[in-house]
């Protein structure tokens, strides 16, 4: 540290002596196509000083040129990694009225990513069912994490947000499990009859996942909910009625027959969920 050794109980002039301190990239390592941060940290330089941005390759060759101002002694943009980069980028920092500049360490150009063939193991779903999940990616190393994003399909595009979980890149592959339940109340669900007042059809509750790393993403296709119901018929004094035929009157206006057993029950799987209207024929 300066030792002061002037009169305090006088006025001096101190000249601060400004500077760069920092130029520094977002990250070690970007792909082609993707997006990276970069800042740039000074001492002593003044709000809405200009600063210049060069960015070059391995090679010398300019990338890429940009402006700005300093503020609060900092300084922060992005930049996409072109295709004509090669090997690594560096920038330089430069207060042209201060003659000062300051160059980054590299960063590592590596190869455009890609996450292809994202896809549901299964194209129905149970309640309880452990569905698996998985994509294929190219020139994402080992370990990288990865966000697995699931929805709920609209048929407007609306799409609500049900969950999103990390995972890891492994080989190439990227794998995971979701534990599939209907979390609202399938009573909620638009029958074909309600929406034939808007003009629309039934919509069968569906999902999609999105797989992002970076600026890098992938979509699945449909992951189709299938529902289930217990029928139990009891007279006025609670005795169960065996073996009555019965017709089940599905929200996307389909039916369903079938009988009850000695006990006076039956299970129906697979059905669309929403209301369900039981008949039986035989009864008043």
């Amino acid at each position: 540290m300066a030792e002061y050794k002037k009169e305090t109980d006088k006025i001096h002039k101190v000249t601060l002596q400004s500077k760069i301190t920092h130029a520094l990239w977002g990250s070690k390592s970007s792909a082609v196509g993707e997006k990276v941060n970069f800042e740039v940290w000074t001492h002593f330089v003044g709000n809405g000083s200009e600063i210049q941005i060069k960015v070059e390759d391995k090679s010398g060759k300019t990338i890429e040129k940009l402006t700005g101002q300093v503020y609060g002694n900092y300084f922060a943009e992005s930049i996409t990694v072109s295709d004509k980069a090669k090997d690594e980028l560096t920038f330089t920092a430069k207060l042209p009225k201060h003659s000062l500049e300051k160059k980054s360490e590299a960063l590592k150009v590596i190869p455009p990513r890609s996450i292809t063939n994202a896809k549901w193991g299964q194209q129905e779903a149970r309640r309880g069912d452990i569905v698996k999940l998985t994509a294929e990616t190219k020139n994402i190393p080992d370990d990288t994490e990865v966000i697995i994003s699931i929805y709920e399909h609209d048929q407007d595009g609306a799409h609500d947000f049900i969950t999103k979980f990390p995972t890891k890149v492994k080989r190439n592959k990227i794998e995971a499990e979701w534990e599939y339940e209907y979390h609202d109340d399938v009573d909620d669900i638009p029958t074909d009859e309600e929406m034939k007042k808007t003009g629309r059809n039934y919509n069968h509750p569906e999902y999609f996942f999105v797989v992002r790393s970076g600026g890098t993403e992938a979509k699945s296709g449909l992951l189709k909910f299938k529902d289930w119901i217990e029928i139990e018929l009891k007279d006025d004094n609670g005795n169960r009625i065996p073996d009555e035929e019965y017709v089940l009157h599905l929200p996307d206006r389909s039916q369903r027959r079938g009988r009850l057993n000695s006990e006076g029950y039956a299970k129906e799987t697979d059905i669309p969920p929403g209301k369900v209207k039981v008949k039986f024929p035989g009864i008043q």
